[in-house]
């Protein structure tokens, strides 16, 4: 049974999402503000969290931006809630870590397709095997990533983008191809898949093993351990 954080100021709204989440199986953990919200990451540790952007104190955007790299976060998946509907906005959500953007009012029927699709889209892979290539280890089943003994700080869609281009090994996909298969969302741009690598570069960096992620030229990204 998955667990899912309720983070919104309105009692109202936690209420009712709550009352659809348990009647889908959910288990339902609510915070009114992120530092309670906090809390729950560390102590529960939910399986995926709906964040409403405007809270009280720390907006739900900043702290999806400062959890984007933070440990505790531990690869949870965050779907954004707001009444900005704005292209815009989503684009700026979705920069920020978001893996999905809901805008408000929101139908439940739609919130809980959401849920269902993120969850299937970071969880689907638990039980695949270990990749591994000249020391660059990912781990499915712990959705670890490691070089030797260190392990490695990835983001939910830094995860993602390396486990694709890991499984599809010397493939070559265009921006498009992969927001259509990490995204799942009409609402990225191309600049944000760049953003993306290069950021997952500058992870493997260090290692040397930022040469594996390849831009081919007019076409897109390729995993390759090939120069």
């Amino acid at each position: 049974m998955s667990c899912i954080l309720v983070v919104d100021d309105d009692p109202a709204i936690r209420e009712m999402v709550g009352m659809a989440l348990i009647r889908e199986g959910y288990e339902m953990l609510e915070a009114g503000n992120t530092l309670e919200a906090r809390q729950l990451i560390t102590t529960r540790k939910p399986d995926l969290m709906l964040l409403d952007w405007m809270l009280p104190g720390q907006s739900g955007f900043e702290f999806a931006r400062q959890l984007y790299n933070d440990k505790t976060r531990d690869n949870l998946p965050v779907i954004m809630l707001t009444a900005r509907g704005q292209e815009v906005d989503k684009v700026a959500a979705l920069e920020a870590g978001a893996d999905d953007y809901v805008s408000k009012p929101f139908s439940v029927s739609e919130l809980l397709a959401r849920i269902k699709a993120v969850l299937r889209r970071t969880g689907q892979h638990d039980d695949t095997l270990l990749l591994e290539n000249d020391g660059l280890r990912l781990d499915p089943g712990t959705r670890r990533v490691s070089i030797g003994d260190t392990l490695l700080e990835l983001s939910p869609l830094e995860y993602r983008l390396l486990y694709f281009l890991m499984t599809h090994r010397e493939h070559v996909y265009s921006r498009q191809q992969l927001i259509e298969n990490i995204w799942d969302t009409a609402y990225v741009e191309d600049r944000t898949v760049d953003v993306h690598i290069r950021r997952l570069r500058k992870i493997l960096e260090p290692s040397g093993h930022d040469c594996f992620i390849q831009t081919v030229r007019s076409a897109g990204y390729r995993f390759s351990v090939q120069a």
